[in-house]
């Protein structure tokens, strides 16, 4: 397109979308339209798979009240999936108009899906963010993903949109059909079902499967209608390489682009940042060859060596490397060692390389090859220090650096493009490999799937740049195989840990309501042995089953008051006839009470007669000689049926826990507060490795925070429990040595900070020097 023909493109849409707006208002209608028909479809078609989903959950539920949860959702989403569709199709298109009059949305995927900080000591709100939190972890996940694989077509529909729009920059997150506002769009409808929130992550499962799924088709048409109106009719976003033959060199030693090739646009998400980043690069680099002694080889001559010349040299040195087979599960050792030197002398054995092919060393370098060659390199460096990754996975992926040298001398590109091929491997290949650690992969697949992948680069990677697409998508496949799995058995710790957690929260609250009601009374051993062991487990299984605030609680306790009454002295008639009108309603609480903690009726007579023995001796009534001298020894404790044996602690026991006991904030060591406020702000999600006694190394992931506890559990890759800390005690860990902090951006990120870092510092010393 030229540029007269380009111009005409631009629309300035200052009114609402409308056809009278002109022909960006025609376009924008036509986008409107094609989205509108096929996300009806889109939304219908998962609706009619709710049901069937629903139903085989309920059928497989491991109890009745989670079947009741999902027949109760099916029931709730036939009722509401009008007022949901409409609701979510209405809000898309308010979305359109607004992206049309120029009221772009301001919400992003993380701001939307933050939920509101709960009232401190409000359990119900503690639930609601719970939820809110399940909510956004898979609302972020959904539309990550989807931005991933759908990345070119979505590109191309954010450039159109812009031409479009007058210039406006649009991003993914601003695009009115992206997966980040169709998400969030769906969420904010989602609020008209009430169901349980299983419920509501299935149907957000259903609407990933159904709805963004099939946004490539949406995004395609799209791109196709805007391409016949003559929008861009020649964007591309796919790699152009500089083939060998196309390559040459310019005057001033610098390789000239391939014939032909044509300057693709950044994407709009990062190409401020990484045109700034290469060209504080290319600052960096041209500073140190003004600091340099002596140009690269000047004792020897002739011509600058090609880009066919350094991919044939490339490979050699690739077919060389391929042949070198790490063994399983490598530690560092002496093949790490040989990798070692390997990447840091790469650039010394390609000019051997070059030397042997044409028979002459070359005496310089195009200074763009040269400064490819240093930053590959370093980024290789950087691998093999990064501590991030585990030694063995560094030695793996350290590896990689010839491979990615030619793909950096065939496509300038891949420093610039955060979503390139070859830079989407590499990062893709490092998160893999820091989840990594012997005890979590004891069957190797992991391990064998990164050496694989590894392997097939070295042997198979020749100038075909889609090599690397192809791999992404095969480590995409595993990593999605094993989330799936992983996600069920996080799912299954994180419920068993919070189950643990009411359990020991309905202990401590019963304890504390008998605790207070006894006071300074000295009970008979009897009587005290009823509350607090049998009496006990009923008030904990009371809160966990009726609730805290439940009326059957209220009158537990009120039980306990009466029981406790009981034993006062009788001196009076009064006192006497008191004490009569008490027992019939305590024998019936207590035969209710322990018939609902598994008492079997045996036993519930046998302490029922010893009760008896006991208050006719309260109330000195006669008694056969034999059953008083029973009475004037200590009863003989009940049996605990095995069903409760778990919270048949005394109450002492349950007041006794000094593991709960944390000191004030003021007796904290400094150090410790430091390493307490970088945990408070850990989110789930986030990596750490721990170290124990005998050097074992675990790497573990934050999977849950308690809302009632605060602790915070932690899970391997496989969604097993490494272990779980409160704040003071992870701070405390960290404090000795024994954990630290994995870093949650992409290697490629980490690696470009440290090379400008090291480049800057080697600037200043170079400065420095005489």
């Amino acid at each position: 397109m030229n540029e007269a023909n380009e111009s005409s493109n631009v629309v300035n849409l200052s009114q609402r979308l409308d056809p009278s707006s002109g022909r960006g208002g025609d376009l924008l209608n036509a986008v409107r339209n094609i989205s509108s028909r096929r996300l009806q479809q889109y939304i219908g078609n998962m609706f009619e798979h709710v049901d069937d989903a629903l139903f085989d959950l309920a059928e497989k539920a491991e109890n009745n009240a989670a079947q009741m949860h999902y027949f109760d959702g099916m029931r709730e989403v036939r009722k509401r999936r009008p007022v949901i569709e409409r609701s979510f199709l209405s809000l898309v298109s308010r979305e359109l108009n607004d992206f049309a009059s120029g009221n772009r949305s301001a919400t992003t995927p993380s701001a939307a899906g933050t939920p509101s900080a709960p009232v401190p000591g409000s359990v119900e709100l503690s639930l609601v963010a719970d939820n809110e939190l399940e909510e956004s972890l898979a609302i972020t996940s959904m539309i990550g993903k989807n931005e991933t694989r759908l990345s070119r077509d979505l590109f191309a529909v954010n450039q159109r949109l812009s031409v479009i729009c007058g210039g406006t920059r649009i991003e993914d997150a601003t695009n009115p059909v992206g997966p980040a506002l169709l998400a969030q769009a769906f969420r904010q409808a989602m609020r008209e079902l009430n169901a349980d929130m299983r419920v509501k992550l299935i149907i957000y499962k259903l609407f990933d499967r159904y709805v963004m799924s099939a946004l490539e088709e949406l995004y395609q048409e799209v791109n196709a209608e805007l391409m016949r109106a003559g929008v861009l009719p020649q964007l591309r976003h796919e790699v152009v390489r500089n083939t060998a033959g196309n390559a040459g060199t310019g005057a001033g030693g610098g390789q000239t682009a391939a014939a032909g090739e044509v300057p693709q646009p950044l994407p709009a998400d990062d190409s401020e940042a990484s045109a700034e980043l290469l060209q504080t690069l290319r600052t960096l680099f041209s500073s140190r060859r003004g600091h340099s002694a002596a140009p690269l080889g000047a004792m020897a001559h002739g011509p600058l060596p090609t880009a066919n010349e350094l991919i044939g040299a490339l490979s050699v040195l690739q077919s060389q490397a391929a042949m070198v087979s790490l063994p399983v599960a490598a530690a560092p050792s002496a093949s790490a060692v040989d990798i070692a030197e390997q990447v840091l002398h790469l650039k010394e054995q390609l000019l051997t390389q070059l030397g042997s092919l044409r028979g002459q060393r070359p005496g310089q370098i195009a200074t763009i090859d040269e400064d490819t060659i240093d930053l590959v390199g370093m980024l290789f460096e950087f691998i093999l220090e990064d501590r991030n990754l585990p030694p063995q996975m560094q030695v793996m992926l350290a590896r990689l650096q010839i491979p990615y040298l030619k793909a950096a001398i065939l496509d300038r590109k891949l420093f610039a493009h955060r979503q390139h091929p070859a830079r989407r491997l590499l990062d893709g290949l490092a998160e893999a490999a820091k989840s990594w650690s012997e005890e979590s992969d004891r069957d190797g697949r992991l391990h064998d799937t990164i050496k694989a992948i590894v392997d097939r680069l070295l042997q198979e990677f020749d100038d075909d740049m889609t090599i690397f697409d192809r791999l992404s998508a095969e480590l995409q496949q595993f990593q999605e195989s094993n989330r799936r799995r992983a996600e069920l058995a996080e799912q299954r710790v994180a419920e068993s840990t919070r189950g643990r957690e009411k359990l020991e929260q309905a202990r401590r609250r019963a304890a504390r309501e008998i605790l207070n009601r006894i006071g300074d009374h000295a009970l008979p051993p009897l009587i005290h042995g009823v509350l607090s062991r049998a009496w006990a487990n009923y008030l904990v299984l009371t809160i966990l089953r009726k609730g805290e605030e439940s009326n059957d609680l209220r009158e537990a306790l009120r039980f306990v008051d009466a029981f406790i009454a009981s034993t006062k002295p009788v001196r009076t008639p009064e006192a006497k006839r008191d004490l009569r009108q008490l027992l019939p309603g305590i024998e019936r609480a207590l035969r209710k009470g322990l018939a609902n903690v598994a008492f079997q009726d045996a036993d519930i007579e046998k302490l029922l007669a010893q009760l008896h023995a006991y208050y006719r001796q309260q109330l000195g009534d006669a008694a056969p000689a034999q059953e008083q001298h029973s009475q004037s020894a200590t009863p003989a404790p009940l049996p605990i049926p095995e069903s409760i044996q778990p919270i048949a602690e005394s109450v002492a026991d349950l007041e006794d826990d000094p593991a709960s006991v944390e000191p004030a904030e003021d007796a904290i060591a400094p150090e410790v507060r430091e390493e307490l406020e970088r945990v408070k702000v850990l989110k789930p999600g986030t990596w750490l490795e721990f170290s124990g006694q005998d050097g074992h190394f675990e790497r573990a992931k934050l999977s849950w925070i308690s809302p009632m506890s605060g602790r915070y559990l932690f899970v391997n890759r496989r969604g097993l429990k490494v272990g779980d800390y409160s704040p003071y005690e992870l701070a405390m860990v960290m404090t000795d040595g024994r954990a630290r902090i994995l870093a949650s951006n992409a290697l490629f990120d980490r690696a470009m900070d440290a090379i400008v870092d090291r480049l800057s510092h080697e600037e200043v010393r170079a400065g420095e020097s005489p």
